[in-house]
């Protein structure tokens, strides 16, 4: 769990009032990546001893993880009884995303159930938005449903999202200002504090084209592409009919877009399976449960460099998760026949 170890060590220098980015953990020499309000919040982690924290983190998502398909289900529209919830949560553990973020004692299956608790709640109810702000104000990707909440028409909840993300980022300010002033004027920019980015871990389209080239930083060769996906994305998750579809196709389109995505950030299978079940593709839903089952970028040589010396048959084998990300932008376009009034009919229904 070292990312849990990274959090409370992140909550321990909000507290002894060190440098927040001036340190690394773990024999991978780690450091915080995170806003500054993301520490403050893992300050109650400081007073655990490892074990506990070790128990807490474990004992927590798998909690999340039983809320994450909860709430996938209610997205989906899937009518699903507390036996099939608790076999769904079970099977879900098996997921490679899911089993990677118990593993490191990651904060994506919190972050996912904020965003999908919020965007599930009726429009107009009080307060939508803030969780969404909330999770972004902890790391930065889930910004990108203010624009989807923007784009749908929801102008309200637009700015409630934006007016909680501006609270987090003034909270860090007030009671951090070095550290906020250093993350968000410096660290911000420092893409390689995250991690090198063509190894398989990273499963964005930056790391899909750094493998296919050979190139550790593939220029225009990622980031145009990024571009078009971005703009391709939030369009077709805008021109939905409703946020069964709107949601997951916004989450892929982070996640392809964003420089690194690391396998364990993808735990956003769990509701893309439940719409898919509730679309009525239950081939095309166990198909997708494969990829994300399978692990097959850890099949393929990845020790020091090898990751970008990879032959032609083992490329799609080191990049699953954009593979399917792209392909579910394209496989859920025949949702988009519905009519840009019809479509507003059913969404404020």
């Amino acid at each position: 769990m070292a990312d849990a170890l990274v959090y409370q060590a992140e909550g321990e220098a909000v507290l002894d009032g060190r440098d927040l980015y001036g340190f690394t953990v773990t024999e991978w020499h780690l450091p915080a990546t995170y806003p500054p309000f993301a520490a403050l919040l893992f300050t109650p982690t400081a007073w655990l001893p490892p074990a506990a924290l070790k128990a807490a983190f474990l004992a927590g998502n798998i909690l999340l993880l039983a809320w994450l398909v909860h709430l996938s289900a209610r997205l989906a529209a899937l009518p699903l009884r507390l036996p099939a919830r608790c076999a769904a949560t079970a099977l879900a553990l098996w997921l490679e995303p899911v089993f990677q973020t118990l593993l490191f004692g990651q904060v994506n299956l919190a972050l996912a159930c904020l965003l999908l608790w919020d965007l599930t709640r009726p429009d107009g109810a009080r307060g939508k938005g803030v969780a969404v702000g909330i999770a972004a104000g902890m790391k930065l990707t889930p910004a990108v449903f203010v624009p989807y909440l923007l784009l749908t028409g929801r102008r309200r909840e637009a700015a409630t999202a934006t007016a909680a993300l501006t609270g987090t980022v003034l909270l860090g300010a007030v009671l951090l200002p070095a550290a906020s002033a250093d993350f968000w004027l410096r660290r911000l920019y420092e893409t390689g504090r995250v991690g090198k980015p063509w190894i398989v871990d990273n499963q964005s389209l930056q790391g899909l084209a750094a493998r296919l080239l050979g190139d550790p930083a593939p220029g225009p060769a990622w980031w145009l592409p990024a571009l078009v996906t971005a703009a391709g994305g939030l369009w077709l998750a805008a021109r939905t009919p409703d946020d069964r579809h709107g949601v997951p196709l916004t989450a892929l389109t982070a996640l392809l877009v964003c420089p690194i995505s690391w396998s364990h950030h993808w735990v956003w299978c769990v509701p893309l399976i439940a719409v898919l079940l509730a679309d009525g593709r239950p081939r095309l839903a166990a198909a997708t449960a494969l990829v994300f089952t399978a692990r097959t970028m850890w099949l393929v040589p990845h020790e020091g460099p090898q990751d970008l010396h990879l032959p032609w048959w083992q490329q799609p084998l080191a990049s699953p998760y954009p593979l399917v990300g792209v392909a579910v932008l394209v496989l859920l376009r025949p949702q988009l026949s519905v009519s840009s009034s019809s479509a507003s009919m059913i969404r404020y229904a």
